[in-house]
């Protein structure tokens, strides 16, 4: 008979994968405010590939930190673990939010999705336009290519609520003026966030705690992908499109298997089977605590689910560190 760690994802993985996180939003912490991106970046990644080699899985990397000769490490192809165990797929954002870890600024998270081989979409580095509500809804309630004031409509009614009482969050792009403008025009408001869109649609799953009942907007494709494996676990809506800006990007997205690049893709497109997610608080944010250094000891606020379960677990570690 199999066993669960040969079968599947197994139950001690998800504990295992929060210490993944964990390393990567405490090497990381240790350089917010510092105006530093690339070298806060750059020690997320490498914390997380020391902890990946640990775990006993043989997996995949297929949403990381870009191609080979782009990435000394967590490249898209990148075989992680310790090579006994599940085969399974990994997308990871060591660092979500460079920029507001580099300013201190809210919600940087360190940010990683496991899923049963073939589970998680191949989504290449390029925008995506994205559409995401929380759980309890009317499937297809709203749609990507619906307008903007259509959809903030169709919720309101769903929710019961009049149309003033809803909040779509959108990153603060200059690209965003007219959907922004959209949003408003039909006496929604807007809550604009400066980096961090992982973070942005996962807030539509508790719009009590957040204030946020969707996300709107384009950002990163394997960003989308990480808040789908996220949704995937706790429920929700996500629809999403590719948005190459040359031929290029259109070849890249052709060479990692997506052949029409108009095709509209759905959660279960973008995240499907057994999922876990997990993400740690690098920066205080609306959905977790910062890092806090206390003497030897780092304190880190984490959010770990599983899609099999339907478990979420909010978990509070203190570690002791080296120098």
């Amino acid at each position: 008979m199999a066993s669960d760690s040969d079968s599947g994802l197994s139950r001690t993985l998800v504990l295992e994968v929060t210490r993944v996180t964990e390393a990567a939003a405490i090497a990381a912490a240790r350089l917010r405010g510092r105006g530093a991106e690339k070298a806060a970046d750059k020690a997320a990644v490498d914390a997380m590939r020391r902890e990946l080699a640990n775990l006993a899985i043989r997996g995949t990397v297929v949403i990381g930190e870009g191609e080979m000769d782009e990435a000394p490490m967590l490249y898209i192809g990148e075989k992680v673990g310790s090579g006994e165990g599940p085969e399974v797929d990994i997308a990871v954002d060591p660092l979500e939010g460079t920029t507001i870890c580099a300013k201190a600024m809210p919600n940087a998270l360190a940010v990683l999705a496991m899923s049963e081989r073939g589970g998680l979409l191949h989504a290449p580095d390029m925008y995506m336009n994205k559409i995401a509500i929380g759980p309890g809804y009317a499937p297809d309630l709203v749609d990507l290519d619906a307008a903007p004031g259509d959809n903030i409509i169709a919720l309101a009614k769903a929710k019961g609520v009049p149309v003033s009482e809803i909040t779509a969050c959108i990153l603060d792009r200059p690209r965003h003026a007219e959907l922004i403008a959209a949003v408003r025009a039909v006496g929604a408001g807007v809550q604009l966030i400066p980096d961090g869109d992982i973070a942005g649609v996962i807030w539509t799953t508790d719009p009590e705690e957040t204030g946020v009942d969707i996300y709107l907007g384009s950002g990163g494709a394997p960003e989308g992908v990480l808040a789908a494996a996220a949704l995937r676990c706790i429920g929700g809506q996500i629809q999403g499109r590719l948005m190459p800006a040359n031929e290029e990007e259109r070849a890249r997205a052709a060479t990692m298997g997506i052949a029409d690049i108009n095709r509209k893709f759905r959660l279960e497109d973008m995240a499907s089977g057994d999922v876990i997610f997990s993400a740690a608080g690098v920066t205080d944010g609306s959905l977790l605590d910062g890092v806090r250094f206390r003497g030897d000891f780092a304190e880190v606020d984490s959010v770990v689910m599983r899609s099999k379960t339907g478990t979420v677990r909010r978990i509070q570690t203190k570690c002791r560190i080296g120098e």
